[in-house]
């Protein structure tokens, strides 16, 4: 969402850099075009004033001016100030009362609030929570029968809601079946409309008063900019938010609401949705944010992503077989699944430090249908070819090729880049190979 914006300050920064040392006119010209570059991004215009005030004001001191690297330095205070715009750390969702507590979203239709109540389940499973989903939108059938199938999904109970029933009976009720079910958090996804009015505040007003949820989370939608941050103005006035779930953070739009929610509104952005897949709902960290949009990276989420798909036992049988030089092609394969389980490629190389200054790589397209046509390759082959690639002679190729819906060309390329992987382990001495195993990725 913030590859435009990221590039944009990308060059300004540099021309700062190559300034040598800096003096009020430089900074003043380069500080004009992050206004524009922000302005552009649909970052709401007052936001845009007081965070370039601050950064002037901090810009034109000493840690600057005596500085031995000035345009560093001002590249450090945009991201100290972008990451105190965001609201400077990540605020938890709050979970506090007698269980079954429950967790309220709230939003306009089309903001995507069934996907993120089910998103907000697995959230809740990973976390060690018991999560009971209540459907709670009567005015659009869809939603209850999408609610029930995206519980039996991910294996978590759903309240029985039907059209007829009150919302505010099914949220009352629903909290003695969550209770049966042994279930200590509650998500209740409301009813949306295409705009705010009265009606649908006063049901939302009912439900928080007959339920008093531990927290409410605005549902809004990325895709429309500062739309979203006069959305979360209305519902906090009425409902006082929580917090705020930005979905469709994978988006094209410019992203300006992201950088606008906390400081006009002064509730925190919790959660921003990363992908469709129910997974793909990340906790919202200002910091890590800022150090995306300017392009350094974001090494702690990729780390967390790793950690949460890597199991420890297989991690160290990894390890034994790097040593010996026993990494075979279904060791091979195993170790993409686990990468591609982490989420596109192409996001996860955008979180590594210093890509974005890689020529070759700052604008790489990882295609990840090439990773399902390198595992349907290697599910061809017999227990025997995975295990010792050399016995793979031209007329195997060609059954591998044919029973994977592939080209033999694809084969021999597998083949080869696999060969010279082997080839550069064995390279490796036994420090090397303890740091290879542990950041290795299989391509």
């Amino acid at each position: 969402m913030f590859d435009n914006l990221s590039d944009r300050l990308e060059t300004i920064f540099k021309k700062l850099k190559g300034h040598g040392k800096l003096n009020e006119k430089n900074i003043a010209s380069g500080l004009k075009e992050v206004r524009i570059a922000l302005l552009e991004a649909d970052v709401h215009y007052r936001v845009v004033k007081k965070l370039i005030d601050d950064i002037n004001e901090r810009a034109l001191g000493q840690e600057v001016m005596e500085s031995l690297t000035p345009g560093q330095q001002v590249v450090k205070i945009v991201n100290d100030e972008l990451t105190k715009l965001m609201g400077s750390r990540h605020e938890a969702l709050n979970l506090s009362g007698t269980p079954p507590v429950s967790v309220m979203l709230v939003g306009l239709q089309g903001s995507g609030k069934t996907t993120t109540a089910g998103k907000l389940a697995v959230y809740l499973k990973k976390n060690g929570k018991k999560p009971y989903l209540v459907p709670a939108d009567i005015y659009r059938p869809a939603a209850i029968e999408q609610l029930i199938k995206l519980g039996n999904l991910i294996s978590v109970p759903v309240f029985p809601s039907t059209v007829d029933m009150n919302p505010v009976g099914i949220c009352l009720d629903s909290r003695t079946a969550a209770q049966k079910a042994g279930c200590d958090t509650m998500v209740l996804d409301t009813a949306g409309r295409l705009h705010v009015d009265e009606e649908l505040m006063a049901e939302l007003k009912a439900i928080k008063k007959a339920v008093n949820p531990s927290d409410i989370l605005l549902v809004a939608d990325a895709m429309t900019g500062q739309d979203a941050v006069n959305i979360a103005k209305s519902f906090d006035g009425d409902l006082d938010i929580g917090g705020v779930v930005l979905s469709k953070m994978d988006g094209d739009a410019r992203g300006g609401a992201a950088l606008s929610i906390k400081a006009i509104t002064h509730k925190p952005i919790k959660f921003v949705g990363v992908g469709e897949k129910l997974s793909q709902l990340e906790p919202f960290h200002p910091d890590r944010m800022a150090s995306r949009i300017l392009g350094m990276g974001d090494v702690l989420t990729l780390i967390e992503k790793a950690q949460s798909i890597v199991d420890e036992k297989q991690a160290a049988d990894l390890e034994k077989k790097l040593r010996k030089s026993q990494f075979t092609l279904e060791d091979f394969r195993d170790q993409m699944l686990q990468v591609r389980k982490m989420g596109s490629l192409s996001d996860l190389l955008k979180m590594m430090p210093g890509i974005g200054n890689i020529k070759q790589l700052k604008n790489l397209e990882v295609d990840d249908k090439e990773l399902v046509k390198i595992e349907a390759i290697i599910n061809s082959m017999t227990p025997q070819e995975r295990y010792k690639h050399t016995i793979i002679n031209g007329s195997r190729r060609k059954r591998i090729a044919n029973g994977s819906g592939t080209r033999v060309q694809d084969v021999n390329r597998l083949l080869k880049n696999y060969s010279q992987v082997m080839k550069i382990m064995k390279k490796f001495n036994k420090g090397g190979m303890r740091a290879m195993s542990r950041s290795m990725l299989p391509f």
